[in-house]
C-alpha cells in the first residue's frame, strides 16, 4: 500500500523491523530447500477464520506488503497463514494475558491492554463492521475494492475514521503487528515461506554461529538464512 502518513517507506519499514537481527546487505535470492511445497494460498483451507475474515486478511496483508514493491509482498511470503495460525493460539486466546478489568478503551495504550477481547474476538467483530464501513463508502467490501481503494480504506482505519467501538480501536495496530511479525516470523510458524523475507533482507536466520562476520562491516554475508527447523535458503 501506499505510505501511510507519518510512515517509513516500504524499504526503511521492513529493514527497520528487522534491524535488530539483520545485516545491512541483501543476500543473493535462493530457492529454500524444503521437502515438500505448501498448499497454493487459494486452496487453503484456514483453521480459525471464517470465509470473510480470511478474504479480509488475505487483502489487507497484500496492500500493507504489497507484491509489487522491491522485494516479496505478504503473499509471496504467506502472511495470511502465519495470521490464521496466530489468531488459533495463545496469541488469539490471549492464554496468558491478563485480561481482567476495569478497562479504559480511553487510556493510552502504553498502559496495556484496554479491552475485555481477545485479538481473535477483535478481528472477528472488527472486519464485520470495517466491511460495511467499505460498502457504504465504496460501494463494496474490502477484499473487492481495488488497490487504490483499498489503500483508502487501509488509511481510514488507521486513523479511526471507520467508527469502531472503543474496544475495537486497536485493530488496525494489531493487523499490522501480525503481518509485520508473519513477514519475519521463523517459517515454523505458518509465515515467511521459503525464508523469502530474511533473503530480502539478508537475515542469517537461527544459524549456530556467525560471530566471525560481526566485525566485518560492509562485507556481504554470503551464506544464505537458515529456519529453526534446519531449512536451508
Amino acid at each position: 500500500m501506499k505510505d501511510l502518513p507519518g510512515s517509513p517507506s516500504r524499504r526503511s519499514f521492513l529493514k527497520g523491523t528487522a534491524a535488530a537481527a539483520a545485516v545491512t546487505s541483501v543476500a543473493v535470492p535462493a530457492v529454500a530447500q524444503t521437502n515438500s511445497q505448501p498448499v497454493p494460498l487459494d486452496q487453503y483451507k484456514p483453521e480459525t477464520l471464517n470465509a470473510e475474515e480470511w478474504a479480509f486478511v488475505m487483502a489487507a496483508a497484500a496492500r500493507l506488503i504489497p507484491s509489487d514493491g522491491e522485494g516479496p509482498g505478504a503473499i509471496e511470503a504467506r502472511v495470511p497463514v502465519f495470521i490464521d495460525k496466530e489468531l488459533g493460539g495463545g496469541f488469539g486466546a490471549a492464554a496468558d494475558w491478563y485480561m481482567e478489568g476495569p478497562h479504559d478503551a480511553a487510556a493510552s495504550p502504553l498502559r496495556g491492554w484496554q479491552t475485555p477481547l481477545t485479538p481473535l474476538e477483535i478481528y472477528q467483530q472488527a472486519i464485520p463492521v470495517f466491511n460495511q464501513w467499505c460498502q457504504q463508502t465504496h460501494g463494496k467490501i474490502f477484499a473487492e475494492l481495488d488497490a487504490a481503494q483499498q489503500d483508502q480504506a487501509l488509511v481510514s482505519l488507521q486513523k479511526g475514521e471507520v467508527g469502531l467501538v472503543p474496544e475495537l480501536r486497536d485493530f488496525f495496530t494489531i493487523l499490522l503487528q501480525n503481518t509485520k511479525e508473519g513477514y519475519f516470523a521463523d517459517p515454523m510458524y505458518g509465515g515467511n515461506h521459503g525464508m523469502v523475507a530474511w533473503q530480502y533482507i539478508g537475515f542469517p536466520g537461527a544459524r549456530a554461529s556467525y560471530k566471525e562476520w560481526v566485525d566485518q562491516h560492509n562485507v556481504p554475508y554470503p551464506l544464505g538464512p537458515v529456519s529453526i527447523s534446519g531449512e536451508r535458503a
